[in-house]
């Protein structure tokens, strides 16, 4: 098939490969988007699926608490950071963030068609039809996620003004207010690092597969390391398995305000137990981020790759 520009940006937002690196992925995989990023990835051209580098929609993420134990964040995008920072969208997206934390919805089909809890004659998808006709511009309610702890204590976190929101469910069975600044600190840490998993116990098999078959890939495609007995290279990629948990798990990070700049996450929650006499454990966490996975249109930079392309 034809490789555009626009699939040879896609590709490069995803991976942060070179232009050519990824016109020649796209090229070798006939097209194939998800093939072309494991070829950049075996040939070492590509680090990891960056999907992050796409974040480019504006709104804003918003958390609201019902009680100790109950709490939402929503997602709900602009068209601008202006109107983003505007009064009356917020006032609108703080409304949704409260509808999620009193709704029962399993998804966003039937959270949209809810009764509106500021006015009953309508639901909340003609609430936002009507916030859009107010503000002028399109606005779209994109996600939700309720966390409810079964036994503990739930901790928001809003970060950058509503760029980040973050919930924590801690499982403890001692709640005060040294164990809430203890998972507000956590919160912080999951705006700032943004792990995947809280432990290594929550990565699947296959992902730890799929992860060394792309390691080794490297590995081979390198002159020097290739040459290498099989028991060093099976090191090599257990040491870089391990060096990846360690980013992506939250209990393994290093805790951001560790005063020995080494103490884990995981250290830091045994510590806090200890003191208050406590079992406390982070059983999970949810992190939204504006805008995530969603692409922004940059009709010049497109215009730019075509122009390299053709040269």
């Amino acid at each position: 098939m034809a490789i555009t520009a626009a699939m040879v940006k896609e590709l490069r937002e995803m991976t942060g490969a070179g232009m050519m690196d990824c016109k020649k992925a796209l090229n070798e995989t006939n097209g194939n988007m998800d093939e072309a990023v494991e070829f950049l990835r075996k040939n070492g051209q590509a680090k990891a699926e960056k999907k992050a580098s796409r974040i480019a929609a504006e709104g804003l993420c918003m958390v609201v608490t019902k009680d100790d134990q109950t709490a939402a964040v929503v997602e709900v995008n602009s068209e601008t950071d202006f109107v983003a920072k505007n009064a009356t969208f917020q006032e609108f997206v703080k409304a949704v963030a409260t509808q999620a934390v009193n709704s029962d919805a399993a998804d966003m089909d039937a959270f949209m068609a809810e009764k509106w809890n500021e006015d009953a004659s309508k639901t909340v998808s003609e609430a936002l039809v009507e916030k859009v006709a107010v503000i002028g511009e399109n606005l779209k309610i994109r996600r939700f996620e309720k966390v409810v702890a079964e036994h503990g204590c739930v901790v928001p976190y809003v970060h950058g003004g509503g760029r980040i929101g973050v919930i924590v469910d801690a499982d403890t069975d001692v709640v005060n207010d040294t164990v809430k600044e203890a998972m507000h600190n956590i919160a912080m840490q999951i705006a700032a690092l943004n792990p995947k998993y809280v432990s290594r116990d929550e990565v699947s098999a296959d992902y730890i597969a799929h992860e060394k078959e792309i390691l080794l890939a490297q590995i081979m495609n390198d002159p020097k390391e290739s040459q290498k007995p099989q028991k060093v290279i099976d090191g090599m990629i257990n040491g870089r398995i391990n060096k990846e948990l360690k980013e992506i798990c939250l209990m393994d990070q290093t805790y951001v305000k560790a005063e020995d700049g080494k103490q884990t996450v995981s250290a830091y929650v045994a510590q806090v137990a200890k003191e208050n006499n406590a079992k406390v454990a982070v059983k999970k966490f949810v992190r939204f981020e504006t805008g995530e996975g969603m692409e922004k249109k940059e009709e010049d930079f497109a215009a730019e790759v075509a122009k390299q392309m053709n040269a």
